[in-house]
């Protein structure tokens, strides 16, 4: 998304976080498609980046398992302590284990359905259809 792309009132930015660029590129196309407006991030420090700026973020969807040394649960951390009111959307093609999404998150397993991104994004927002 170019950041002079003007975001009118009703429009639910997503910044989507994959560090690959074929599965970024089809999601953020999809929800692109379905009506929301898509920032991309290639890594956690872009994300964390993103969330310490200026630009308005309604939800977070980032794999959980990201190369550098930032990964999904640092960028969902990050997005709870300086900007708790926005939702996080996890994804994992491994187990996530123990570790807890939290509140106002959500975790779809790789791999995924482009609409169970949808819908998980329709959840987090409190939309029933876009």
């Amino acid at each position: 998304m170019s950041l002079s792309m003007a975001i009118n009132a009703n429009s639910v930015v997503v910044l989507v976080v994959e560090d690959d660029i074929f599965v970024r590129y089809d999601i953020a196309a999809c929800l692109r498609d379905a009506g929301y407006v898509v920032v991309e991030a290639a890594s956690g420090e872009e994300a964390i980046a993103l969330c310490k700026s200026t630009i308005t973020i309604d939800i977070v969807f980032t794999d959980i398992n990201l190369d550098g040394p930032s990964d999904g649960w640092d960028v969902g951390k990050r997005f709870g302590a300086e900007r708790p009111n926005v939702p996080v959307l996890y994804t994992s093609g491994q187990c996530i284990g123990a570790r807890s999404c939290g509140p106002r998150s959500l975790f779809v397993a790789k791999p995924y359905r482009q609409a169970d991104i949808l819908a998980a994004c329709q959840r987090l927002c409190g939309t029933s259809t876009f």
